[in-house]
């Protein structure tokens, strides 16, 4: 397999690739096909675009690309041929990827690397699924992001019983 292609906004800063995460920044990947709407398969993706998201913004960080991916059935073309590690060193320093369907060995390999896999139903937009995850960081998270949020490092507010009148 070829190494991954990566897209990255070039600012004024010198970036190390992949880019630093922003303090108190949610990095979250979405498998896509086009770099617009969430729309594929984990194992099938031929890009994730990364975004780091916070409860006021998010930003596009980078889009790593793929040539050489499994078609949307799971069925790898060559035995023994592993498209799945690099795709998950790829995505190392995220916290959440977003993606159609993946299976239960892809899944692990993410998890073992402090990546929370989501599945979503069906096609979406990229910005409906930015902004989910922002309301999600706004109001309550929910324990399994309460959970990605503390092991990143990234500041909570605790709630307060003034907070619920």
């Amino acid at each position: 397999m070829t190494s991954p292609r990566r897209l990255s906004l070039v600012t004024d800063e010198v970036h190390a690739l992949p880019p630093d995460r922003k303090a108190g920044a949610l990095r979250v990947a979405i498998a896509t096909q086009d770099l617009k709407e969430l729309n594929a398969h984990f194992g099938s993706a031929r890009c994730f675009a990364v975004y780091e998201v916070t409860p006021a913004e998010w930003n596009f960080v980078e889009a790593v690309e793929f040539d050489d991916v499994s078609d949307e059935s799971g069925t790898h073309r060559t035995e023994g041929d592993d498209r799945i590690t690099p795709k998950v060193s790829a995505l190392k320093g995220c916290h959440l990827l977003f993606c159609l369907a993946i299976g239960g060995p892809s899944a692990a390999k993410l998890v073992a690397a402090k990546i929370h896999p989501i599945k979503v139903p069906h096609p979406q937009p990229i910005t409906d699924v930015l902004s989910r995850t922002q309301k999600m960081l706004r109001e309550a998270p929910p324990p399994w992001l309460r959970k990605v949020l503390a092991d990143a490092g990234v500041p909570r507010k605790k709630p307060s019983f003034q907070d619920e009148d």
